[in-house]
């Protein structure tokens, strides 16, 4: 800092110093690219030019060439970002593309608390968290509101997205469905809107169905408040999910 302060005549006040370094590795066609670069005060000073192997910069020579000297050779900088950095780069890679290339898809339950109240759609346990849920009528997204992801304890995600049908006919319920997108995948995951997928607290429904739609309810309600996190409850429905219908 304070030699290329002395070298620019800058005196006085707060500077900004960046040193950007780093290297791309095209995994196809094993194209390798390493960058250097210096800043200050958000202005280029000098960078490797990778071909070349030199360093450029806009200022004159005077004023760089203690600074390359500090520096060395840009092919000796070259060499290093070609092999040093670029073996940690792989291996990063290779530890971290089990993870990278995990996919999981959610279980999907439809939730409604009365027959007057909306119905929610809800998705549980999928990886990664790039994924988009929202109700669809023939196939088209209704409302251009698509549901939060938030997190599972487990480090899985989970989503939720509701659809008011009180001014939708019965007969006409066939036509909604419930849509879950998770990136990486091509196929989405449907679900119907159909009466009998529909958990439920209304009495008409069996003790073990209102169980199950109680401890979702739970669930639903709690896990979207965003100031509530409740890692038991979220635990309990993992281990004791309710069975499809």
């Amino acid at each position: 800092m304070e030699t290329i302060k002395q070298l620019l005549n800058k005196t006085g006040g707060p500077h900004v110093l960046q040193h950007i370094l780093g290297c791309d590795w095209d995994e196809e066609t094993g194209r390798v690219r390493g960058f250097l670069q210096i800043a200050f005060d958000g202005e280029e000073f000098i960078e490797l030019d990778w071909e070349t192997q030199t360093w450029v910069s806009k200022h004159q020579d005077s004023v760089t060439k203690p600074i390359r000297q500090r520096l060395g050779e840009a092919a000796e900088w070259k060499n290093r970002l070609e092999n040093f950095y670029m073996d940690y780069l792989k291996k990063f890679v290779k530890y971290g593309e089990k993870t990278l290339k995990r996919k999981e898809l959610p279980q999907v339950w439809l939730l409604q608390k009365s027959s007057s109240s909306p119905v929610t759609c809800f998705a549980s346990g999928f990886y990664p968290d790039r994924a988009v849920l929202f109700w669809a009528k023939d196939g088209e997204d209704l409302q251009g509101d698509w549901g939060e992801i938030l997190p599972n304890h487990d480090g899985t995600f989970q989503s939720s997205v509701s659809l008011n049908l009180s001014s939708v006919p019965p007969g006409d319920w066939g036509r909604y469905s419930c849509v879950f997108q998770l990136s990486g995948v091509t196929d989405d995951l449907v679900t119907k809107l159909e009466p009998g997928r529909i958990r439920t607290n209304e009495r008409n429904f069996t003790p073990y169905v209102v169980a199950a739609a109680s401890v979702l309810g739970a669930v639903v309600y709690k896990q979207l408040r965003p100031e509530s996190t409740e890692p038991e409850v979220m635990q309990e429905l993992n281990s004791h999910p309710p069975e499809a219908q």
